[in-house]
């Protein structure tokens, strides 16, 4: 089954890169899905630029390459059109909490059924290496040559804000790790958000080598925990502990729900 997902594109990723390892990840999980009785023609994914959305071109699903900070509306759209659709986005962490942040806050209040992918390598790697809102203090980069001057943004505490119903982490190194915590999410009935920590091997390479700093935690239902989780690593150095696994679950109403039941009383 995996074989089929794949194209004939040539990858185009830097040799090395853990985006090959999403990339296996997303394949195994697709695969045991359609194993499991979904149809192929069921899956859609979009993705947004940079080099987090080349992964649209080595998956044979149908789908949407979209533009910047765009992914969240498009697979809502997608969703909207078509219920039925296990929707899958794939964003980077500047695609997702710069031009994207807005539609990240709010797909948390709408608790639509489809599943945000976030790649997050601390830096916008496809355009030379310019910091993004994860990107510690102090980074240095041809956009930012005396360092960079804003605090990092905690995106788990930021989901937890904004409602989000299904909050979880992976390191993209632990491809059986990742592709369980990815088959939950899409299984999930909900808004799901799995961030990706992966390393860049050319740009900020001061973040990367992040792994003995991680441990697994198993799934967690209570908020307070959740905010717990979520204040061990603040984005900004490589202290601390950095919890993976799923971080928040909560069960509630989803945006297709919410809508038939508000058409049903009219």
């Amino acid at each position: 089954m995996i074989d089929k997902l794949s194209t004939k594109n040539i990858i185009t990723w830097c040799p090395g890169c853990p985006n090959f390892m999403i990339l296996a990840s997303v394949k195994k999980v697709f695969a045991k899905l359609i194993d499991s009785g979904l149809n192929q023609k069921d899956i859609a994914m979009v993705t947004g630029i940079g080099c987090h959305a080349k992964i649209f071109d080595y998956l044979n699903v149908s789908g949407f390459y979209g533009l910047h900070g765009r992914v969240i509306p498009t697979c809502l759209g997608i969703k909207l059109g078509n219920p039925n659709l296990k929707v899958v986005g794939f964003a980077g962490d500047g695609d997702t909490y710069a031009e994207g942040m807005a539609h990240f806050i709010h797909a948390g209040r709408y608790n639509a059924d489809m599943t945000l992918v976030v790649h997050d390598n601390q830096s916008f790697s496809l355009t030379t290496g310019q910091p993004t809102p994860t990107t510690q203090l102090g980074y240095k980069s041809k956009a930012s040559p005396l360092g960079n001057f804003s605090c990092p943004i905690n995106p788990i505490k930021l989901a937890l804000a904004s409602g989000v119903s299904f909050i979880a982490r992976t390191n993209a190194r632990d491809i059986s790790h990742t592709s369980q915590i990815l088959r939950a999410a899409i299984k999930h009935k909900g808004f799901s958000f799995v961030e990706i920590i992966q390393d860049c091997l050319i740009f900020n390479k001061d973040m990367n080598a992040k792994d003995k700093l991680m441990y697994e935690v198993k799934e967690n239902r209570d908020k307070k925990t959740a905010e717990k989780l979520a204040d061990e690593w603040n984005y900004n150095d490589k202290k601390g502990k950095i919890p993976i696994g799923i971080l928040y679950r909560v069960e509630k109403p989803t945006l297709n729900e919410n809508m038939r039941k508000n058409d049903e009383e009219k």
